[in-house]
């Protein structure tokens, strides 16, 4: 008996997921092994920047006051007593008629208020003493950087949920973050079904296919900021297949299988959620590819079964297990990025549901345009390759022409901290 389905829209198949979101543990990491994991704490500053009144430019350090009435007709002389490099403190206090010469980083001398970059002075030389003409007037404070004016000690800096990327290094370094508070990484185990799969180094034979899901989701797992950990193939038997679901839901933190969720009589997946007694979210999402999509719950663990069509099986990734994995290592952004796109070709397939395009976004001027990346249809690999966005287009339309603009998630993006909403979501022209 073929069971029956009732699809959902996309926005709850996503809320039904996130009903499930945990963030992992916080751990310690080496600020080397950091990258690309996300701050558990906000970076604080541990001390004042800059930590002490200097100068931002090589120049000489003078009292303001000294240029009083300075100009081109009444230059004013100074002699210069002493040059200090950065991390060198001046030696002597400058008295009337003194400057110290300086260079960028210089912690600003005593007894002086303001810095004159070299190209506004004149050196000279005079009875073996070294002397600067000055014709203009300064206040005190020009060209001084002062104590805590780019950051107080205290003050939160990047807030928890960044994506550390080099800019958050430099900033973990220069406030002494040796190690860095991170979530820690789940463990996403894998299984691709089907006794058509072959491995990646076996000859093709009549009627099977080389199995590209499981390395496909692996990668995913690991953008996604995941541990996958891929337990082979599954052959089309229910006890072996139970067995292994079993075992392994013992061992990650989510499990994915890539196949056996339609309602062919080899697709074993339901019946398996059904014999574990796992909470079955959804089994039908209304989109194309991947709507028979179907995800399951088991003692607080997520099972997904993505769709064993390539294609498929990549976008169902996408939108439910990767802002699951996000949130998990402690992602302030967990879904994909959306942005608004022009189509520069026409797509006039029919379709009842909402239908997500592998696609190619470029600039033409100051547009972002979107077209297909290749064959729109669920088994193509092909276009994968070359896909780094997914075009979504709202059902209930008899295509789309060109010069539309639609939605694109980038799959590269900074992320996003909303969902896709395709609830009531009509056709722009």
């Amino acid at each position: 008996m073929i069971e029956k389905r009732q699809a959902i829209s996309i926005y709850d198949a996503i809320a039904r997921v996130m009903k499930y979101k945990v963030e992992g543990d916080i751990e310690w990491v080496d600020i080397d092994d950091a990258d690309n994991r996300y701050l558990a704490e906000p970076i604080r500053a541990d001390h004042d920047i800059p930590p002490f009144d200097r100068s931002p430019l090589d120049g000489y350090a003078i009292k303001a006051e000294d240029t009083d009435g300075a100009g081109r007709e009444n230059p004013v002389k100074l002699e210069v007593i002493e040059t200090i490099g950065a991390g060198e403190v001046a030696s002597k206090i400058p008295e009337r008629g003194q400057a110290v010469r300086v260079m960028t980083g210089t912690l600003l001398p005593e007894g002086t208020d303001t810095i004159v970059m070299f190209e506004l002075a004149r050196e000279q030389e005079h009875d073996g003493k070294s002397y600067i003409q000055i014709t203009r007037s300064f206040s005190p404070g020009d060209y001084v950087s002062f104590r805590g004016e780019e950051t107080e000690k205290g003050q939160a800096l990047v807030e928890r949920g960044k994506c550390i990327d080099a800019g958050v290094k430099a900033l973990l370094a220069t406030f002494g973050y040796k190690r860095v508070p991170v979530r820690k990484r789940p463990i996403v185990g894998i299984y691709a079904t089907g006794t058509e799969l072959l491995d990646v180094d076996e000859p093709l034979e009549s009627g099977k296919i080389r199995n590209s899901n499981s390395y496909m989701v692996t990668t995913q797992v690991r953008q996604a900021g995941g541990i996958p950990k891929y337990y082979g193939k599954l052959m089309d038997d229910f006890d072996t297949c139970f067995n292994a679901v079993s075992k392994s839901l013992e061992e990650v933190d989510v499990l994915i299988t890539t196949g056996g969720v339609s309602v062919g009589d080899f697709d074993y997946l339901p019946r398996i959620y059904e014999k574990l007694g796992a909470d079955v979210l959804f089994n039908k999402i209304a989109m194309r590819p991947g709507s028979v999509t179907t995800a399951a719950a088991y003692n607080g663990k997520l099972l997904f079964g993505l769709s064993g069509n390539p294609s498929a099986c990549f976008v169902g990734f996408e939108l439910y297990a990767r802002p699951w994995v996000q949130t998990y290592i402690g992602s302030s952004k967990p879904y994909l990025q959306r942005v608004k796109a022009t189509m520069t070709k026409e797509f006039l397939k029919p379709n009842p549901f909402t239908r997500f395009i592998r696609s190619k976004t470029r600039f033409e001027g100051d547009c972002l345009t979107v077209e297909p990346a290749g064959l729109d249809k669920s088994q193509v690999v092909t276009s994968l390759a070359h896909t780094n966005a997914l075009a979504v287009l709202p059902g209930g339309s008899r295509g789309y022409e060109t010069g539309t603009k639609v939605d694109a998630l980038l799959l590269g993006g900074e992320g996003s901290t909303e969902p896709l909403d395709d609830r009531n979501v009509k056709k722009e022209r």
